[in-house]
């Protein structure tokens, strides 16, 4: 899988863009947790975030059969999920297909993706831990 190649890149985009604009992202839930799988780079694991429920209900199959499709909101995911990904080295997987093909990116490289895009559109976006979303990304881009 090459992630540099021009399909990814629109992927990555497309899951920022529309992150920003739902304000949400989905992710798959099993009784022991959430959907995960071992990351094809150095990293520990990865786990898989989609912009739409109807993506990720397609990829609760095999080892993910019984999760079901939970929408995470934005502002929980960037400031929970994300850093706490980054800590434990914990990439992102972004809008796998059902064959678990896609992109794999940093959580804090993502995060900040997501917040300069929500900046753009000039987002109202609340978080509980920031003022803003141009304090959020300085808190990141410091660490």
């Amino acid at each position: 899988m090459d992630q540099e190649t021009e399909a990814f890149k629109a992927i990555y985009k497309t899951f920022v863009e529309k992150a920003a604009a739902n304000r949400s992202v989905w992710g798959l839930k099993g009784k022991g947790g959430w959907a995960n799988a071992e990351a094809s780079g150095d990293a520990d694991a990865v786990i898989p975030f989609w912009n739409d429920r109807a993506q990720a209900k397609a990829c609760a199959r095999d080892d993910w059969k019984g999760f079901l499709p939970t929408e995470i909101f934005l502002a929980d995911f960037l400031e929970n999920w994300c850093i706490e990904m980054a800590e434990n080295d914990t990439q992102a997987g972004i809008n796998w297909n059902a064959q678990m093909q896609g992109v794999e990116v940093d959580a804090i490289d993502l995060a900040m993706d997501i917040l300069n895009r929500l900046n753009e559109v000039n987002s109202g976006i609340t978080f509980s831990g920031y003022s803003s979303i141009k304090e959020f990304i300085s808190s990141i881009s410091e660490e």
